[in-house]
């Protein structure tokens, strides 16, 4: 996918080194932005490996998501994406699509003077109750779009959150892709997703796949055509590694900016890449994968090939199940590693 190479590109030759909680420092830009047009082919990379087990998680993970459940019980069959943030019962404290479908709703008396909020008996509200008899009232957001696209489908307030300022504020790790609005121009439905930060190499293409499947999933069952993928991300990073191999980029960041300045064709960025390898210190034992820049300098030079088509069962909503998900014609290169900065 071109758009996400230009995103590389862009972020290496024009970035500024930055440090972060994890330990592992990046090359970070503002304000990244891009769109896709979904009826061109599904966006999944193709200068890297991504069926296999990657495609596998992928799509447990939105089916979870779409499930509104907090706990990681039904991933841990399938992916360990989520284990290093839960809890040892194996829930989180933030959670995707727990705030897509149960969205918290104060209660009556907690509620601010003039504020409105729905009652009991709306169409997007449940009343929960807990083990112990608490009650709670949650919204469920994706049910409200899927109305709102059968119902009033020019409306511009279909928009999905899963931040709350406050739950962020404590959390283990707030949502990093946290809202996205669902738009429909021309009959074609539109998605664009905003990110508050993206780890390029290996959480953006999970995430241009996730919601551009569930762009299909809305407008499959509420007869729209696909549109386009918006995606904007706000710091949109490439690791680059700990210690003395990270600290390298703080101070020669701008010499490899001018070595892709003078790229003209895709083999400038092997040369890029020997370079690199042959002039920063090694990864220190153990560490070895979280300077990403050499593999991301590797898929630049790979020529994008054409998009798989993906194919979706016409079940309801809340039982579509990974066999229901069909990836077709993906014809990739071969995979890189990237370590997982956490």
């Amino acid at each position: 996918m071109k758009q996400y190479l230009d995103l590389v590109d862009d972020t290496l030759s024009t970035g500024t080194y930055k440090p972060n909680r994890t330990g592992v420092d990046t090359i970070a830009g503002f304000s990244g932005h891009y769109t896709v047009d979904l009826a061109d082919g599904f966006p999944l990379l193709t200068t890297k490996k991504m069926d296999g087990y990657r495609w596998n998680s992928l799509i447990h993970e939105v089916i979870w998501y779409l499930s509104g459940e907090e706990h990681i019980r039904t991933l841990r069959e399938e992916t360990k994406i989520w284990d290093a943030w839960a809890d040892a019962e194996g829930r989180l404290d933030t959670a995707y699509g727990r705030f897509w479908r149960r969205y918290p709703i104060p209660e009556e008396e907690a509620a601010l003077p003039g504020e409105t909020w729905p009652e009991d008996a709306h169409r997007w509200v449940t009343v929960e109750e807990d083990a112990d008899g608490t009650t709670r009232r949650t919204f469920d957001q994706i049910a409200y779009v899927i109305d709102q696209l059968r119902e009033n489908p020019h409306t511009r307030r279909m928009v999905v959150n899963a931040w709350h300022p406050a739950n962020a504020a404590v959390s283990t790790l707030p949502p990093c892709h946290y809202t996205f609005v669902v738009n429909v121009q021309g009959g074609r439905l539109n998605l664009h997703l905003t990110q508050r930060s993206g780890d390029i190499a290996l959480g953006i293409p999970f995430n241009v796949a996730a919601y551009a499947l569930l762009a299909n999933v809305l407008a499959q069952r509420t007869g729209f055509e696909v549109g386009e993928f918006g995606h904007t991300i706000v710091d949109a990073h490439v690791y680059c590694g700990t210690g003395d191999r990270g600290a390298w980029y703080e101070d020669n960041l701008s010499t490899l900016q001018d070595r892709l300045a003078a790229v003209e064709e895709r083999a400038d960025y092997l040369a890029a890449r020997e370079w690199l390898e042959s002039t920063t210190p090694p990864e220190a034992d153990g560490e070895e994968g979280y300077d990403h820049v050499p593999g991301l300098l590797e898929q630049l030079s790979r020529e994008p090939r054409n998009r798989p088509r993906i194919e979706i069962a016409d079940v309801p909503l809340d039982e579509l199940t990974y066999d229901d998900i069909e990836l077709v014609e993906y014809d990739c290169a071969d995979g890189l590693r990237f370590a997982v900065a956490e």
